[in-house]
């Protein structure tokens, strides 16, 4: 990967912390890609056995159990040389065993990204023949290979993890859908979970018939599990440290190793010109992300390309120090009440345990 520097005199990333997220450019070469397709760093660890369901919501241990069985029945012969011995050795085709695919339907924080890493972890096949990733991270993936190539990079594999799949983007919504029912035909087994669709304003509403719609022809290959419960991020925590002042989160940026300090008008504008794809990469090597200024986000547009940030902040676990606005008042009343809520709120949840995350790196 390699960095710009979007103005003179700006230090280099190598010289010294902190650096600015706003002079970086990432590049990320295809072979990166489909490196990357594995849990990210926050889900790395995770496994069935470290979900803790509440009590009070059965079908989060019910989805646990589900899952495992789902998990122990992928495994076996897999591939290519596979499949051709049961073309020339089986006297007819084994009838099929189930769902090739999992849907997991929830609210924010219900532990959705969590159970769908414990699966890919749970599953027994090497690392290469499993692939992790988001909705945009595999539309940017096809782009990058192109369709075919794609369809014969993730062929070989036993599963394939979507997370947030994008039920709001009709165009790429279809193209991931042919991508998927050629990769069923190949024998891969696929888990995802998803947001709702526009219009669609309970964060825990049941979206599996928006999913299966959406993912034409493939419906009766996923089976729907329902995850009720609220968003355990929060779940008997105090509340989110008030915002600092700007002085205080630059002092914490510039006594903090690998520690990156942007201005937040400046930062959105900066998000605009990179692809959502490359956000984590954005952060590559950062461990603590320092903001002034924070202010409501101006549009829709906007918000969205946060959402990606903040989720990439999460999954890598880097603490968000920021002054100015707190984080939920990031989001105007209308977005919060409009087609995306889910998003919103699920950011504004993430965020507030990142900034949580981050109040040790202030001097008291």
């Amino acid at each position: 990967m390699s960095y710009s520097t979007a103005a003179s005199g700006q230090r280099s990333v190598t010289e010294a912390t902190p650096v600015a997220l706003c002079a970086r450019e990432p590049r990320v070469p295809a072979d990166r890609l489909v490196a990357d397709m594995v849990p990210p760093p926050r889900f790395d660890s995770v496994r069935f056995d470290t979900y803790v369901p509440d009590p009070g919501q059965p079908s989060q241990s019910q989805a646990v159990a589900a899952l495992s069985a789902f998990a122990t029945g992928l495994g076996g012969p897999h591939g290519p040389s596979a499949r051709s011995a049961r073309r020339w050795f089986a006297k007819k085709p084994a009838a099929p065993t189930g769902p090739r695919g999992v849907y997991l339907d929830g609210g924010y924080g219900v532990g959705k990204t969590h159970l769908l890493a414990s699966l890919w972890h749970a599953t027994p096949a090497p690392a290469e023949e499993k692939a992790f990733g988001t909705f945009v991270e595999l539309t940017n993936l096809v782009g990058a290979l192109g369709f075919q190539q794609t369809v014969e990079t993730l062929g070989g594999h036993r599963l394939l993890c979507i997370d947030e799949f994008e039920l709001d983007d009709p165009g790429d919504t279809v193209l991931i859908s042919s991508l998927l029912r050629r990769l069923v035909d190949s024998g891969v087994a696929l888990a995802a979970t998803s947001n709702t669709l526009p219009g669609k304003l309970g964060e825990g509403r049941f979206a599996a018939a928006d999913f299966l719609r959406e993912i034409q022809g493939l419906a009766a290959q996923f089976r729907p599990l329902r995850i009720d419960g609220e968003d355990y991020r929060h779940r008997g925590l105090p509340e989110a440290p008030a915002p600092y002042s700007d002085d205080q989160v630059t002092r914490a940026a510039y006594a903090t190793e690998g520690a990156s300090l942007d201005d937040f008008p400046g930062l959105l504008d900066h998000l605009a010109k990179v692809h959502p794809s490359r956000y984590g990469a954005l952060t590559d090597g950062v461990r603590a992300v320092c903001l002034t200024d924070v202010t409501a986000v101006p549009d829709q547009s906007t918000a969205l390309r946060l959402v990606v940030l903040a989720d990439r902040l999460y999954d890598r676990e880097i603490p968000v120090l920021a002054s100015g606005l707190p984080f939920d008042r990031l989001f105007s009343e209308e977005m919060l009440n409009g087609g995306y809520r889910k998003k919103y709120f699920r950011a504004i949840s993430r965020l507030t345990a990142l900034a949580r995350d981050a109040k040790g790196l202030v001097s008291q």
